[in-house]
């Protein structure tokens, strides 16, 4: 009895589909004949495209939980998009999605996303505003099933929230395919927002000045170093920066060698390409109120000098900039956000390579604060070009000091993709860039920076500091904040070791695999935080 009950329900799920199946193909080929403007020559699928999400049940007796959009959308297509739905089968879980044609002439292809629970907030366990995430992820998944068909238009519901959902959408569609032949690139996708509310549109606007910040620093990350080069990454700076108010000045060895920075330098003239030091500046307040100044650690190419790095993986280098494009990221968004704030930004600029001048192992240098070096490992060259670069930021008499570095592997073993490693000395930043990260969706995780590890770098045997500490296999990202923190004698520092989050493969959905440019908007969120709070 049990068994033949089965059966049925199996053989009407089967008979349900098949009906689905040919309303879908019905009404698929109506839309082709009646859109032919919206189609190219060959026949393919309409270009416009439209995303609309759908809520988890949470109990098996709900129906479809539609957002806002996706109701009104289906009373405009008198229940259709609910009867496909119903038709395709069980609920969409979060990340899902399915695409639906004929249901609109205005929009022949459909794509719907699930979104998660209706009421999801924040996660304690996984210091996320969960809601948020979920959009970005069920958006982007969305807009790449569209792009995938050739959709050129894609019309995004806001899902409750505009920001988060353009968010989702713009970052899911980068790509780095300029040098590939034309017919190998992926098709480019306009984005609009479905909602017609005022507060949405420029909450979605701002999403996507965020999401074009994050993309401008992958691009910067995955420009092969022979095009990316120290000198060319100036140069973009200033081709993308002038036109939104943000003062651009490249900064030359003879600059350099004025200012003392032997530590900097003794890391460029291991290569043929000229050193820059990058100093921008963005007023988004009166002049006079204290800047926040970001340091990016910009390391063009990293082979690891004398102390050369394996063959494998080496490829990954030119990403080595992270640091210094997350903070032409940063600075691009709050410009063209208007932001009102005031930020500094310094980029040490160079290649660390293994010439007949580059530093050797047991080399001593000195810093522009007069401290000496001993470099034991030539391979921890990002630590000795920030070094310099805090001791310049600390002459602003900064509100803050917020500097980024590809810096190490350990913290690579450490928190893995999971989070951006912070280092500071003070709590009130700690929180403030903590819950920017709880918004953003782009965690950060606290690591200990005691004088237990600062001792580990100063016990050296022929300078003031080692520049990979006595144990150099033992915690190594935190003897490498403490490094750093000889250079930086104010009360509102925070070292970010980016290295772990610096390439996405598959964990973060809306990310392509590749450079991902993270933690940018974490950051934007946490200047704008540091300003509005007044600290």
């Amino acid at each position: 009895m049990i068994s033949t009950r089965i059966l049925t329900l199996r053989s009407w799920k089967r008979i349900g589909y098949m009906k689905f199946q040919r309303i879908t193909s019905a009404r698929n080929e109506s839309s082709q004949t009646n859109n032919t403007n919206s189609n190219d020559q060959e026949g393919k699928p309409s270009k416009r495209g439209l995303i609309l999400g759908v809520y988890e049940k949470q109990d098996k007796s709900e129906g479809i939980i539609f957002t806002s959009s996706a109701d009104k959308f289906n009373k405009v297509t008198s229940g259709k998009l609910q009867e496909h739905l119903i038709l395709s089968g069980s609920s969409l879980k979060k990340g899902k999605n399915r695409i639906f044609y004929g249901l609109d002439k205005e929009y022949p292809c459909v794509s719907v996303v699930g979104l998660g629970p209706k009421n999801a907030g924040f996660n304690e366990l996984e210091e996320i505003e969960e809601q948020r995430e979920n959009i970005r992820i069920g958006v982007s998944g969305g807009v790449k099933q569209l792009q995938e068909l050739g959709v050129t238009e894609a019309f995004v519901d806001s899902c409750g929230d505009s920001e988060a959902a353009a968010e989702g959408a713009s970052l899911s569609l980068f790509t780095y395919d300029e040098l590939k032949k034309e017919s190998s690139r992926k098709p480019k996708v306009d984005l609009h927002l479905f909602d017609s509310e005022e507060a949405s549109l420029a909450s979605w606007k701002r999403g996507l000045t965020e999401a074009e910040g994050q993309n401008l620093a992958r691009t910067l990350m995955e420009t092969p170093a022979n095009i990316m080069t120290p000198t060319r990454f100036a140069e973009h700076a200033e081709e993308v920066l002038s036109d939104k108010g943000v003062s651009v000045i490249k900064r030359d060895k003879a600059w350099a060698e004025s200012k003392k920075m032997e530590a900097f330098l003794s890391v460029a003239k291991g290569s043929e390409e000229p050193p820059v030091f990058l100093e921008l500046a963005y007023h988004g307040i009166d002049k006079g109120v204290k800047p926040l100044v970001i340091v990016g650690k910009g390391i063009t190419f990293d082979s690891g000098g004398i102390s050369l790095k394996p063959a494998a993986g080496m490829e990954a280098m030119r990403g080595d900039m992270g640091g210094a494009a997350c903070t032409i990221g940063t600075i691009y968004t709050l410009a063209a956000l208007k932001a009102p704030v005031n930020v500094i930004g310094l980029i040490p600029l160079c290649e660390n390579m293994p010439n007949g001048r580059a530093n050797k192992p047991g080399d001593v240098v000195t810093a522009m604060n007069g401290k000496t070096i001993q470099i034991d490992n030539t391979d921890a060259e990002g630590r000795l070009i920030l070094a310099d670069a805090l001791c310049y930021a600390c002459t602003f008499n900064p509100l803050s000091i917020l500097d980024m570095a590809t810096l190490t592997g350990a913290i690579v073993i450490a928190l893995g993709s999971g989070a951006t490693a912070v280092f500071t000395n003070s709590f009130k930043m700690w929180q403030m860039i903590n819950q920017a990260g709880m918004r953003t969706g782009d965690r950060v995780w606290r690591m200990p920076l005691f004088q237990h590890y600062t001792k580990q770098v100063t016990e050296s045997h022929l300078a003031d500091l080692n520049n990979v500490g006595k144990h150099n296999r033992q915690a190594g990202s935190c003897t490498a904040a403490a490094f750093l923190k000889e250079f930086v004698p104010v009360d509102n520092w925070l070292h970010l070791d980016i290295a772990g989050v610096m390439e996405n493969k598959d964990e973060v959905p809306y990310l392509s695999k590749g450079m991902s440019g993270r933690p940018t908007r974490t950051v934007v969120e946490f200047v704008q935080k540091v300003f509005k709070e007044k600290v």
